[in-house]
């Protein structure tokens, strides 16, 4: 049986998640109150977890079951869902904390992004030289948006503020966005999409990040084509086999320490979007374990 109110990840059954053997703790967090376009976001969560129950559990580009590194899914984040973004960002924070505590790698389901600010600011009191690669659509470095610092277009602003900052498929800024990479931010480092896409960046990005990586994905880096659902869609995204190249690039080269998967906007009728979601988050999972073990 599944946590109350949501089924478990892959649909897994009958595992004791309370020894020290799983490695990886499912975190839903349903919120979109800061959503700006299309609104939805908030069933992102239960679409991924549902798809993910349809998934084949074997790897056929690492050859083995990442799940036997063991996953547990913790219930749904609803106390945080009709909070102003501050607090829902502390609840957050709390809630990763707690999955660190117990030495486990988060893995959060959103949700927008404004979520992740949370999250970075609890693996930060634990890992003081994190960095977090970015992987968006969007730059989200406004300083305030809608009369609040803590919207989904604020997150890379907050995050810099905390640790350094890698960005990886943008292609969609404003002009305050823009001056503020030229002139104030420099620890910053932007990938544009279309460097991505041509070739030119790629092996690049784990050289920018430091030894200790979260990762966020906000599914609209990749193209609309492929990722049609999500709040603030942009064309000329990436594929799906270049952000896997890139994901599994940095989980070799750095010790990946946890990842979000945000701004799922199911559309009703379409479940490939959800089920892309759900197997993007268990090849990261896989990533992260042939990164562990490589360091063995």
């Amino acid at each position: 049986m599944g946590v109350v109110g949501v089924v478990n990840f892959g649909g897994l059954e009958g595992k004791d998640y309370e020894t020290e053997e799983t490695r990886f703790s499912v975190l839903p967090v349903p919120y979109d109150l800061t959503a700006t376009y299309l609104r939805g976001a908030r069933g992102g969560p239960r679409a991924l977890l549902e798809a993910s129950t349809h998934m084949e559990l074997y790897d056929e580009e690492l050859h083995c079951e990442p799940w036997r590194a063991g996953i547990e899914t913790l219930a749904l984040l609803e106390e945080a869902t009709t909070l102003e973004p501050p607090e829902m960002v502390k609840r957050v924070q709390a809630a990763t904390a707690r999955i660190l505590k117990q030495g486990r790698v988060p893995v959060v389901i959103g949700g927008e992004h404004s979520i992740t600010i949370g999250i970075v600011g609890a693996l930060k009191e634990l890992h003081p030289e994190l960095s977090v690669l970015q992987l968006d659509a969007h730059a989200d470095l406004r300083d305030t948006y809608q009369q609040s610092p803590f919207n989904h277009a604020c997150v890379a602003r907050r995050i810099s503020e905390l640790c350094p900052l890698v960005q990886v498929g943008v292609r969609s800024l404003s002009a305050e966005e823009a001056e503020f990479l030229k002139n104030e931010k420099p620890e910053i480092k932007t990938y544009y999409a279309a460097d991505i896409i041509k070739g030119q960046a790629m092996d690049e990005v784990a050289d920018e990040l430091q030894e200790e990586v979260f990762i966020t994905i906000d599914l609209d880096v990749f193209d609309p084509s492929v990722m049609p659902a999500t709040g603030t869609p942009e064309p000329g995204g990436l594929g799906w086999y270049e952000v896997l190249g890139l994901l599994r690039s940095v989980s070799l080269r750095r010790k990946v320490v946890g990842f979000d998967v945000v701004e799922l906007c199911p559309i009703p009728g379409n479940v490939a979007p959800d089920f892309l979601a759900a197997r993007l988050a268990y090849k990261l999972m896989g990533y992260i374990n042939e990164g562990f073990e490589a360091r063995k």
